[in-house]
């Protein structure tokens, strides 16, 4: 009992958890061309400022099977992701300032702390529910065509 009593006074003397507030998004329509010759559009939310960035998709419970969030960063450099609080599985597609994809990260697991990094510079990142790079045979090398990515071939 006095173990317990001690837990919660120092919950107590911690303060409230922090509001998870909303952070608001705009959404945005993206497609994936691939080397097979197959499109996929999805609607995607846009992560632009640090605010947004630092969100992401934590403490998402679900999200729609078209839908994702593409992260946009004012120059190529690496990139890591991590998963802290969020909730769901996810790809990570890593995208260069030509739109092509540089690596991806398939069902990264929810809630961990392990860096998610990308091979080489990246201009962006796509995160799309888990699995879902696989099952639509996306891979490194497919382009991603979206207003804020260069949509330049070749």
């Amino acid at each position: 009992m006095k173990t317990l009593l001690a837990v919660v006074a120092l919950l107590l003397a911690a303060g409230p958890a922090p509001a998870q507030e909303a952070v608001p998004f705009k959404a945005s329509e993206l497609t994936i061309e691939t080397a097979a010759g197959k499109s996929f559009h999805f609607t995607v939310e846009l992560a632009l400022t640090p605010e947004q960035q630092q969100r992401g998709l934590m403490f998402r419970e679900k999200m729609a099977p078209d839908a994702g969030m593409l992260f946009v960063f004012d120059q190529a450099g690496p990139q890591a992701f991590w998963m802290k609080n969020t909730l769901i599985p996810l790809d990570m597609i890593f995208i260069r300032t030509d739109g092509t994809i540089a690596n991806i990260l398939e069902k990264v697991p929810p809630q961990t702390l392990d860096p998610r990094t990308s091979e080489g510079p990246a201009k962006a990142v796509l995160e799309l529910n888990g699995g879902i790079s696989r099952f639509l045979d996306i891979k490194p090398g497919d382009r991603v065509v979206h207003p804020l990515i260069a949509a330049t071939k070749g």
